[in-house]
């Protein structure tokens, strides 16, 4: 288990009681890029809603980042989650502050408290990005390119062993979601982060294949082949 950021073994997830998904067995290594696809309604969603501590898991072993899922706790739920960047399909920005200001009060929602610290990660993952030069705009200013690199930017602030990312193209044109899923490549390539991404967009999976695992009737497929 040394490499692996997730194991699930013999997992059943529920929603309330509802069996969503049985038998779930995956594991996911260090530096690894994977897709999670799947139709609405067949578990993308609760699949990750597990891995970030929203659902409980009450069936079988799970370990995310070094916790194991079943030991949980309102208390010990944040600290899962500062191993953990999530990236959404909305981007989620905080409409009344400039970019700097909506990572920086992230920084502060995860407990950091030198304002000297914070400023230079901000400049580091906005670096990483390349928005190095846009920490002062409003997400109004900004095009949907700009604003899902924020919210990636805003993915690396704790420096996470894992991102989960939601459908992360799902509002963007072909050119800006080729931009977005280089960089996500490169950010897991480079800084040996595991990706976790949840997509209906074939033709992305297509252009820049990796390993696929789908959601379908109840079940988790590994390795699945996906045909447009």
């Amino acid at each position: 288990m040394s490499q692996s950021i997730v194991e699930l073994k013999n997992v059943n997830i529920y929603q309330g009681t509802s069996l969503i998904l049985s038998a779930v067995n995956i594991s996911v290594d260090k530096g690894e890029f994977v897709y999670l696809v799947g139709k609405t309604g067949t578990g993308k969603s609760s699949l990750l809603k597990t891995l970030y501590g929203d659902l409980q898991l009450t069936n079988g072993e799970g370990w995310v980042a070094g916790y194991n899922l079943k030991d949980l706790t309102w208390k010990t739920v944040p600290f899962l989650r500062r191993n953990l960047g999530v990236v959404f399909q909305d981007f989620q920005l905080l409409t009344d502050r400039n970019v700097h200001n909506n990572l920086k009060f992230v920084l502060k929602a995860t407990g950091w408290k030198d304002e000297k610290l914070m400023d230079e990660k901000i400049t580091d993952v906005l670096d990483k990005v390349g928005l190095k030069t846009k920490g002062f705009k409003m997400p109004f200013e900004l095009s949907g390119g700009e604003q899902q690199r924020v919210d990636i930017a805003r993915a690396l602030l704790n420096s996470p062993k894992l991102i989960l990312a939601d459908e992360p193209t799902g509002n963007l044109d072909p050119e800006t979601s080729d931009e977005i899923m280089q960089l996500l490549f490169h950010i897991s390539r480079d800084y040996n982060t595991t990706i976790i991404m949840a997509t209906h967009d074939y033709m992305v999976i297509n252009k820049f294949p990796a390993r696929t695992i789908k959601t379908e009737m109840g079940k988790v497929w590994d390795n699945a082949s996906v045909t447009v």
